[in-house]
Formats: structure tokens, C-alpha cells, sequence
């Protein structure tokens, strides 16, 4: 059996000020023009190397192509899009008569003259393999699930956890189903449901953590082969935005309907008790202060998380915990490469006058000017990140500005694991505050370290208002915009 395998991702926020251009995509994150399954795995070859193993163990032969994975942000330029996909669809076609194909693709990347990158790419690929060979995408549980992506695929699986931590179990699963669907052993059948809702799941609490378990328990019973809740991505104006659920059945989509439609219909009677909570930046300072020693409250700035496409450098959290005198705080990362690269100048040990943040643009907030200390510097500072896999942050900086310190990165990404901090010499135990720029996927990493666990909803480029968001392409109504978006067929 010949299998194709190749990544080509990223996840777009439509509302997003920052461009995904050519270095987002083959700079030094998540880019190999062939081969990336044979490295430390990152976020964008956690699943080739699954394929490639399991592939291998098989005897089979495997065909790799690209491996791309750019940091959300903006909607991706045409050309570079069509280049990238270029490389997928040429290597393909070269490798032809190929059995198997399997792509990590992200779910929501959306490029100038396309609504649906993922949709198309598979569309293309099919026409180039035919019918008789086996299509199989991995994709981020933030998807927009697309009626042109269930056409032209034999089997989709999401990821089930928020924050990521079974990227590479999923790939498994879709290696298992797929090469079997190539054996004849089994035919795939695939079934949506429409939840009407734009929200956020968070895995790690009740009820979504026994939601989750019911969704895999399902699996292997029934004829039900695979079970996803697809979440959707809120900032992505697109015409299918929105949850969906997704059931794969052997050889009946009849059968795969009604368990989809069942449990949509569940997620929706859970709405009011999974909907996130958010403090205001003050509730959240003072859940932080209030508490008794031992371990740091974490606080999550949702709205400035570089995982949504969201600046990073955003200042509303640190510049109210300066003008209210907060000591004992650790705040990052913020994406400000010119402040990197003054401290880099000054050096360790120096004490300056640093502007800090606020430059992409209005959501970005104010700049906040500090007297900062150089506290350590790294040309090439990392952390963990998903699945096992190692996220680079850049030339970095740890600056401390009276009772504060404060992460500075030069490569955008969200914070995930406590290392972004203690990786630098930062110390988190002894604090009573540590804010994160993240939505969720640094849950894994410090709520083994927390106190307690805090979001906070400050001003920026993802707020969690979904009702607010402008929408220009989806007509069916969804909640909460409206109470009841079943109340027309529309």
C-alpha cells in the first residue's frame, strides 16, 4: 500500500490585523518541504510521525509531502496558498498510482478567494487520486466542518481534547480507519449535525469531560467507527461557521445521522452549563490576591491569545496590575520584539526605560512605559507545546518592573506550558498571580501548579462576546445570538 501524508495548516481569524504570509508558513516554525517526520515532533508533524510509523510497522511505502503549520493570525495571502498547495497536489500526482491519503490540516484556514482551504485542497486531491483510493484528514476540533469537506473525504476526525493532548491519538485512529477502508475491510459513512450554537468547550471540566468520554465510549459499538464534536472557530466569518458534531459509521449514513443528531442535541441542552465564565480584570486580580499562599492563581487573558490570531501584545491586564500596585505577578508571554531587542542591548543586570507592548494596533491596547531590570535573556528561548511536542518563542526577554515580571518572546505564540516562564530563570511558585496569554491550552501545564484557575475577558482582538461577533457570511441563526435559532428552518 502506498500512502501520501503531508500538513499544510493554520487556523485563520478573518478579523485578525496581522497578514499569514510566506514566513508565517516557511519561516522556522513547523516548515519542511519533505522529511518532517523524522524530527522532534512539533505541533505540525506530531502526526506524520504516527503515519509514518504505523506505515512503516505495516510495510507499507510512504510518500511524504510538505509539513506547514503558521501561527493563527490573518486571513493567508492567495499566492502562498496556492503555492503550498501546489507542492501537496504535485507530489502527489508524482507518486501516482497512490492507495492512501492522509493530510493534518487545521479545519478553519481561510485564504484570500477561499472561504473553505481545507475543502478545497481535499476536492483537489480526490480528483487526482480518484475514487478507489482512501482520503483521510486530521483536523483541530476549532473547524469549520464543511459540506464540500465530507463530500470529498472518506474519513474526518477532529481532535476531542481542548487543550490539544491527543493529536497524535487521533492520527492514529485516522490511520487505522483509513488503511482498513483501503482493505475493504470497512466502508466509511459520514454524518453531520448542525448545532446552531458559536461557543467555546472547555475539555477539562465537567460536564464537557464526561461529554467527551460518552463520545468515545460510542466508538466500536453500533457500527459507529468514530465520533468528533467539531467546536468551531468563532473568529472565522465564514459561511459554515459553528459547531457541528461528526459521526463516521461502516457502510450507513443513516446510522451515523441519529447518534450525530443525539448528541447535538445534548451539547445543546448543556449550552448555559459549558458556556465559559469570564471575570473582568479586576475580578480576576482580586481572586488572585485574595488567595492564601502556596500556589500562584492562574489567570487566562483569553482575548489576546496568539492561538486565535490575536496580537499577543496586548497591555490592559499588566497596565491594571501596575496602577494598582500589584507585587508577587508574573505576566506573559508578550509578543514585542523591539523591546527584546533592547533588552538585548542593555544586557543582563540592566536597569531601563522600557516601552512594553501595545504596537500592532487598536486591540492591542495602550504601550505601557516601565522602568524594567534585565533579569535573563535567550536568543532561542522555547517551551512546551502540544502532544509531546517542544514551541519556539524566539529571542526572549525576563524583565522585572517593581513587583512584576514580565515575558517578552519575538516568535507570536500563545504561552502553553510553565517552562515560557521557568525556562528563563522566572520562578512561579512563589507568586500569587501568573497571567497567561492563552484561552485553554495552557490548562494542561498549570493547573497542576495552580491554586486556582481564572479566565479573564479583557479587551481584545478574540473576545469572548460570540453574540457580538460580525458575521457577514453565515445566514442560519445560531446561539446566542438569538435564545432559540431552531425556532425557523432557515
Amino acid at each position: 500500500m502506498k500512502i501520501a501524508i503531508a500538513t499544510l495548516a493554520t487556523e485563520t481569524n478573518t478579523f485578525s490585523p496581522i497578514p499569514t504570509g510566506r514566513a508565517a508558513f516557511m519561516g522556522d516554525r513547523d516548515w519542511w518541504r519533505t522529511g518532517a517526520s523524522k524530527h522532534p515532533p512539533t505541533i505540525g508533524n506530531t502526526a506524520l510521525i504516527a503515519w509514518r510509523k504505523a506505515a512503516e510497522a505495516a510495510g507499507h511505502e510512504v510518500v511524504e509531502s510538505v509539513c506547514t503549520f503558521a501561527q493563527p493570525a490573518g486571513t493567508t495571502l492567495r499566492n502562498i496558498y496556492e503555492e503550498l498547495r501546489g507542492f501537496v497536489l504535485d507530489d502527489i500526482k508524482a507518486a501516482m498510482p497512490v492507495d492512501v491519503v492522509l493530510l493534518c490540516m487545521h479545519g478553519a484556514m481561510v485564504a484570500d478567494g477561499y472561504d473553505d482551504c481545507e475543502g478545497d485542497t481535499l476536492a483537489r486531491v480526490r480528483e487526482i487520486v480518484g475514487p478507489k483510493a482512501t482520503i483521510g484528514i486530521e483536523l483541530d476540533l476549532h473547524c469549520h466542518l464543511t459540506e464540500l469537506m465530507r463530500e470529498k473525504a472518506d474519513v474526518i476526525i477532529t481532535y476531542k481534547e481542548y487543550p490539544h493532548i491527543d493529536i497524535g491519538e487521533r492520527a492514529a485512529e485516522l490511520y487505522t480507519l483509513c488503511t482498513a477502508a483501503q482493505r475493504g475491510e470497512i466502508k466509511p459513512a459520514m454524518a453531520y449535525h448542525d448545532c446552531r450554537m458559536i461557543s467555546m468547550w472547555r475539555t477539562t471540566v465537567e460536564p464537557m469531560k464526561s461529554f467527551v468520554a460518552k463520545m468515545a465510549g460510542l466508538e466500536g459499538k453500533d457500527g459507529v467507527l468514530s465520533v468528533s464534536f467539531g467546536h468551531g472557530f468563532p473568529w472565522g466569518d465564514v459561511p459554515e461557521v459553528g459547531a457541528k458534531m461528526l459521526v463516521v459509521t461502516d457502510n450507513n449514513q443513516g446510522q451515523a445521522q441519529a447518534p450525530a443528531s443525539e448528541l447535538g442535541q445534548e451539547i445543546w441542552r448543556l449550552r448555559e452549563e459549558c458556556f465559559p465564565r469570564h471575570d473582568s480584570i479586576d475580578g480576576g486580580i482580586d481572586a488572585g490576591l485574595a488567595a492564601e499562599g502556596g500556589k500562584p492563581v492562574v489567570i487566562a487573558d483569553v482575548a489576546d491569545n496568539a492561538g486565535g490570531g490575536a496580537p499577543s501584545d496586548n497591555t490592559h491586564i499588566l497596565r491594571r496590575m501596575v496602577d494598582r500596585g500589584v507585587t508577587n505577578a508574573a505576566i506573559g508571554c508578550f509578543w514585542d520584539p523591539i523591546a527584546v531587542q533592547f533588552c538585548t542591548e542593555a544586557g543582563v543586570g540592566a536597569t531601563f526605560d522600557l516601552r512594553i507592548g501595545g504596537k500592532c494596533g487598536i486591540a492591542s491596547g495602550d504601550p505601557v512605559d516601565l522602568t524594567v531590570t534585565v533579569m535573563a535573556l535567550s536568543p532561542n528561548h522555547t517551551q512546551g507545546g502540544l502532544s509531546g511536542s517542544r514551541a519556539g518563542l524566539g529571542a526572549a526577554a525576563w524583565v522585572r518592573a517593581g513587583g512584576i515580571d514580565i515575558i517578552l518572546n519575538s516568535t507570536r505564540s500563545q504561552v502553553f506550558n510553565p517552562d515560557a516562564f521557568t525556562g528563563l530563570g522566572c520562578t512561579l511558585a512563589d507568586k500569587k498571580i501568573v497571567v497567561v496569554k492563552s484561552t485553554q491550552h495552557f490548562h494542561a501545564g498549570f493547573a497542576p501548579i495552580a491554586r486556582e484557575v481564572r479566565y479573564v475577558a479583557a479587551p481584545g482582538a478574540i473576545g469572548p462576546d460570540f453574540a457580538a461577533i460580525p458575521f457577514t457570511k453565515r445566514t442560519i441563526p445560531y446561539w446566542p445570538r438569538v435564545d432559540d435559532p431552531w425556532a425557523t428552518n432557515s
